[in-house]
């Protein structure tokens, strides 16, 4: 989820000021955490609290509602912040990109990918219960699971093509013509090309953010892939959590540290461990030696 927090960051300087290069400044002073971030995180403690199961949905709601309302002005579309500010806890049939931006501590939380389309199919139908809007969450969370596992990139689209969408253009054919689009239908299955055209994390995010269109929220889909594929530099973590404020920082934490077997997989594709308080406090004065602070 990490990954997605930091696509949102340093996409949302560019969502409404788009740019159709890769050579971009990643983090600068409006590089910043949005909804994406915000929403990730109440999905992550619907999670911590109770794993979710399909009798659950109320948690998801209740979480949804309150990240939602403590960080009002994070910038969430029309609808959303409608239903969000109101009594209403009833879904209204979107089809738009917030359940796939929200939905990536599913692809890390469970055993098989059924349980994990399961999953983010509640995740996603609290609001989005739109078939596009459930099914933009299920594959983004069933890529990063497959990401996650070890299949390779030809595994993953050939089960994307199979399941899902189909994935006809490349980046470079896509990035001219394409323009805002805030749907499931117009954002996963771009987000899942960055990916898959990717050579590292960073080149994911480079990518995807160079696509334009609604930037933040496409670069959280595809770099919460790239992060289970790549793992993370450590330099974009502290780069990241500096970034949030304690109480999202904490959630991220807990999430990370309840995935029993994360810090294996962490450490095996060279990843820090996140949030153990030394090596963060390591991370923190190498990254400050670096840029002479």
């Amino acid at each position: 989820m990490l990954g997605a927090i930091i696509g949102d960051m340093v996409g949302v300087p560019y969502e409404f000021n788009n740019i159709k290069t890769k050579d971009f400044e990643l983090f600068s002073d409006e590089t910043r955490f949005s909804d994406d971030s915000v929403l990730t995180c109440a999905v992550a403690k619907a999670l911590i609290d109770s794993g979710i199961d399909p009798s659950d949905e109320k948690n998801v709601v209740k979480q949804l509602k309150y990240f939602g309302n403590r960080y009002i002005h994070a910038g969430y579309g029309g609808r959303f912040r409608k239903w969000l500010q109101s009594d209403e806890t009833e879904p209204y049939n979107s089809l738009g990109n917030g359940s796939a931006m929200r939905v990536s501590p599913v692809g890390w939380f469970y055993d098989t990918i059924e349980e994990t389309r399961k999953i983010a199919a509640i995740t996603a139908e609290v609001t989005h219960n739109h078939p596009d809007g459930i099914k933009g969450a299920e594959a983004t969370a069933a890529v990063i699971f497959l990401a996650r596992i070890g299949d390779t990139k030809e595994e993953i689209k050939e089960y994307v093509e199979k399941e899902f969408y189909k994935l006809d253009r490349t980046c470079d054919e896509i990035r001219p013509d394409y323009k805002f689009d805030v749907s499931c239908q117009g954002t996963v299955p771009v987000a899942i090309t960055a990916f898959l055209e990717g050579n590292n994390f960073e080149d994911v995010l480079r990518i995807s953010v160079s696509m334009g269109g609604d930037s933040d929220t496409l670069a959280c889909i595809a770099c919460a892939m790239a992060e289970a594929y790549y793992g993370i530099p450590s330099w974009m973590i502290v780069k990241v959590l500096n970034r949030l404020p304690e109480h999202l920082r904490k959630i991220v934490s807990d999430y990370y540290n309840k995935l029993d077997w994360f810090h294996e997989i962490a450490y095996k594709r060279g990843a820090l461990n996140y949030f153990d308080e030394y090596e963060y406090k390591k991370m923190i004065a190498e990254e400050s030696m670096k840029d002479g602070i």
